[in-house]
């Protein structure tokens, strides 16, 4: 049996110091959030490595060009002349296409490029930002301070806590991965990176 950093080192170009940042919280945290079974590890850990780049990030980077915009938002984004002007500008891109959801007040209040994505998971939005403060916290604290989600220790438990609060554990014991991504996901985005993970996790020791 292999433990994590060895399984992450040889599929991929991940740093072990990323491993070895997160891999003794996943070991301590996941029990507790009922990610207990080889099964649901599997799929889990599948899940957060490709969220979060390989342990790479922990904060949704939302800097892209103009032709990303279009590519990646075209809801928001119609017009050449109209993504160039927020091409580049990651704050104003959030507030932009995370506007009047997700909890999340309006454009110009500021609070959508506040609550992008943090965490091994990408926790997004006012109100998830809420539930999980509350629920790994017991307060709000979250509203006021939500990079503590880049935290190792905070990016582990708010994804094991989200996992946990939204059946994953239940729909990984069915072993059906591509359930598991559309309710991580909202689709199948990566999804074939997501099934390289789990495949390599066959012989994961925690």
């Amino acid at each position: 049996m292999k433990k994590l950093g060895e399984i992450i080192k040889s599929s991929s170009q991940a740093k072990i110091a990323n491993i070895e940042k997160y891999e003794s919280f996943l070991v301590e945290l996941m029990p507790k959030y009922g990610i207990n079974t080889p099964l649901r590890q599997r799929h889990f850990l599948a899940q957060i490595l490709h969220e979060s780049g390989c342990f790479a990030f922990v904060k949704e980077n939302l800097n892209y060009s103009a032709n990303g915009l279009l590519k990646t938002f075209p809801k928001y984004f119609k017009t050449m002349s109209e993504a160039t002007e927020y091409e580049r500008k990651p704050e104003k891109i959030a507030n932009r296409v995370y506007a009047d959801r997700m909890g999340n007040g309006s454009e110009a209040s500021g609070e959508p490029s506040k609550f992008i994505g943090r965490g091994l998971i990408q926790v997004t939005g006012k109100s998830n930002y809420i539930a999980v403060s509350k629920g790994i916290f017991g307060d709000d604290r979250l509203i006021s301070y939500p990079e503590l989600l880049e935290q190792p220790v905070h990016a582990v438990e708010s994804a094991c806590w989200w996992w946990n609060k939204n059946g994953l554990n239940e729909i990984s014991d069915k072993n059906d991965i591509e359930a598991v991504t559309r309710r991580v996901n909202g689709g199948l985005n990566g999804l074939s990176e997501r099934k390289k993970y789990f495949e390599n996790l066959k012989t994961l020791e925690l």
